[in-house]
C-alpha cells in the first residue's frame, strides 16, 4: 500500500492543499491494522525548506505507523504554479537520511536526488518480502 507523505507537517498545507499530514499517517497505519501482511510505503520530497530535525520527525511518525519502505527524493518544481525549490540537498545528506531511516527500523529505504515513489518498485518489493520473511523466522 503506497501513500506519500510528501513533506513535513509545517509545509504540508502549502505543498499539498486539501491534504492533511496526520490523516495521511492514519491512512497508512490503518492499512496495517486491516492486513498485517501488507507492505506499506511512503515517500517524502526534500528541498522545500524543511530542516533535518523535521525530516527525522517525519521518519519517526512514519515508523509509528509501521511503514516498511521509505523513499526520499529531491523535490523538483514541475510547473511555475507549484512550490519552488528552496535548495538542492547534497548526496551526502541523502546518504545520511538513508542511514537514519534504517536505524529507525524501515525495512527498505531509497534515498537519493533522483529517487521517486515508484523508484525500482519491482526490485524493492522482492527485497521487502525477503526481509519480512527473515523477520518472521527470527521471531520464532
Amino acid at each position: 500500500f503506497n501513500h506519500n507523505i510528501e513533506t513535513v507537517p509545517r509545509l504540508y498545507t502549502a505543498v499539498r492543499p486539501g491534504a492533511r499530514y496526520f490523516a495521511s499517517l492514519e491512512l497508512l497505519k490503518n492499512a496495517k491494522k486491516f492486513n498485517k501482511k501488507v507492505f506499506t510505503k511512503s515517500g517524502i520530497m526534500v528541498g522545500l525548506g524543511e530542516n533535518k530535525e523535521e525530516i527525522i520527525q517525519v521518519m519517526e511518525d512514519q515508523r509509528s505507523a509501521k511503514i516498511d519502505f521509505l523513499t526520499i527524493g529531491q523535490y523538483l518544481q514541475p510547473t511555475t504554479q507549484h512550490a519552488t525549490v528552496e535548495r538542492y540537498v547534497t548526496p551526502d545528506e541523502f546518504f545520511e537520511y538513508e542511514q537514519i531511516a534504517y536505524s529507525k527500523g524501515f525495512l527498505k529505504v531509497s534515498s537519493s536526488p533522483l529517487t521517486r515513489s515508484s523508484y525500482h518498485a519491482d526490485k524493492d518489493f522482492e527485497i521487502l518480502k525477503e526481509k519480512r520473511m527473515n523477520l518472521l523466522k527470527s521471531d520464532q
